[in-house]
């Protein structure tokens, strides 16, 4: 099989980048190890810059988004028995959509499947070779039928665990990671949000979250120890522990019922460099990790799938590398923002092992200052709706 641009992994990154080559007519071929319906049971968080939109809407994928999406000008910061809101609209113009990564992935298979592309699910024994030579291709196995597919680029786009970094030689990428010494309990419930803009919680007892998929789903977190089982968290206790770490009138309103998702996330900074090796670029989670605090991991993938589309449309259509050459660097100074923004959100709003008392008021002052400083909020403002490309 021959293809121009091989893509590995059928995430959003991976979908969404077959789509804008697709657009600019460049034959592509995405394989993925797991099925569509692993993919697709995924449970993963939704929050999209305008940025992110606009790109599902420029491929065609932002119809159902349009319908269902929940627009948001703003976020509240609960904290020392009180709260604060960032007017994201006031502030910067901007404002984002509460919208879930599955259905982001689901609205581009769709569109995927809908315009004949290759997609080979399922693909075993998945292997990269001679990216940094003449014949970059890919090989795998599906149904126990050894397939190669040839290509000009291979793109990986496969997530953190993928195999499409692990090829590359050692001595080749450096890596910069952080992991925090916490974990992030999470419960999915079919009962209202508490609120209609998400609600961020730093509290003495741990960090919480309240958010949302749906005016009537609520997607729910607290801060655990990383040794924390999801057995050891029963409704009841997961909704007492809420409750605890919210003021009073937010907690009071909070509407409880069974879960029908639980799961606990690990806290992780991770940024591989650089993002190209010959003709392999890496994209999305493949390339780097956000903790979850700052919403900017599946942003990140749709920047990336930006530069990659621009870097390959220009050499398609002119016969230049210059985007091609400048894909990492260009990439990793966005990445690096988020990454630092991310960060900087974690440290403020979680309690860490070692968090003393000193530390407890130095995340309430900081807090405090940024409530009432209209630049200190349009700083946090700026960074979550997303920098520009």
């Amino acid at each position: 099989m021959r293809t121009q641009v091989v893509i590995i992994g059928s995430g959003p990154c991976g979908l969404l980048l077959g789509q804008l080559l697709h657009g600019s007519g460049i034959d592509n071929v995405i394989v993925d190890r797991v099925g569509r319906d692993h993919i697709l049971g995924r449970v993963r968080a939704g929050v999209l810059e305008e940025g992110t939109v606009g790109k599902l809407r420029a491929v065609g994928a932002a119809d159902r988004l349009e319908r269902e999406g929940l627009p948001h000008d703003g976020y509240e910061i609960a904290f020392a028995g009180r709260t604060m809101r960032i007017d994201l609209s006031g502030l910067t113009g901007k404002r984002v959509t509460v919208y879930g990564q599955t259905e982001v992935t689901r609205d581009l298979m769709d569109l995927r499947e809908a315009a004949g592309l290759t997609t080979i699910y399922g693909a075993d024994d998945v292997m990269l070779h001679d990216f940094d030579g003449e014949a970059p291709h890919v090989t795998c196995v599906q149904n126990g039928r050894e397939l190669r597919i040839d290509g000009d680029f291979i793109a990986g786009c496969d997530g953190y665990h993928g195999v499409a970094r692990k090829s590359v030689p050692a001595r080749a990428i450096s890596v910069f990671e952080k992991v925090y010494p916490v974990g992030w309990m999470g419960l999915l419930a079919d009962v209202p949000p508490v609120r209609d803009e998400l609600v961020y919680a730093n509290h003495i007892r741990g960090f919480a979250l309240c958010s949302m998929r749906s005016h009537t789903r609520s997607r729910y977190y607290v801060q655990c120890p990383t040794d924390d089982r999801v057995e050891d968290w029963t409704d009841d206790r997961f909704w007492d522990e809420l409750r605890r770490r919210l003021p009073e009138d937010i907690a009071e309103a909070v509407t409880t019922g069974p879960s029908f998702e639980k799961s606990i996330a690990q806290l992780r900074s991770f940024v591989a460099e650089p993002m190209r090796f010959g003709s392999l670029f890496l994209a999305g989670d493949a390339a780097h990790i956000v903790p979850p605090t700052g919403a900017k991991g599946l942003n990140l993938a749709a920047s990336d799938a930006h530069y990659l589309h621009a870097a390959l449309a220009e050499f398609y259509a002119d016969a230049s590398r210059a985007g091609l050459d400048a894909y990492s660097a260009t990439a990793l100074a966005r990445v690096w923002k988020a990454v630092r923004f991310s960060w900087s959100m974690t440290m403020l709003l979680h309690r860490f092992p070692e968090t003393g008392d000193f530390e407890q008021r130095m995340q309430e002052t900081e807090l405090d200052y940024i409530a009432g400083s209209a630049h200190a909020s349009a700083a946090m403002a700026e960074n979550y709706v997303g920098l520009p490309y």
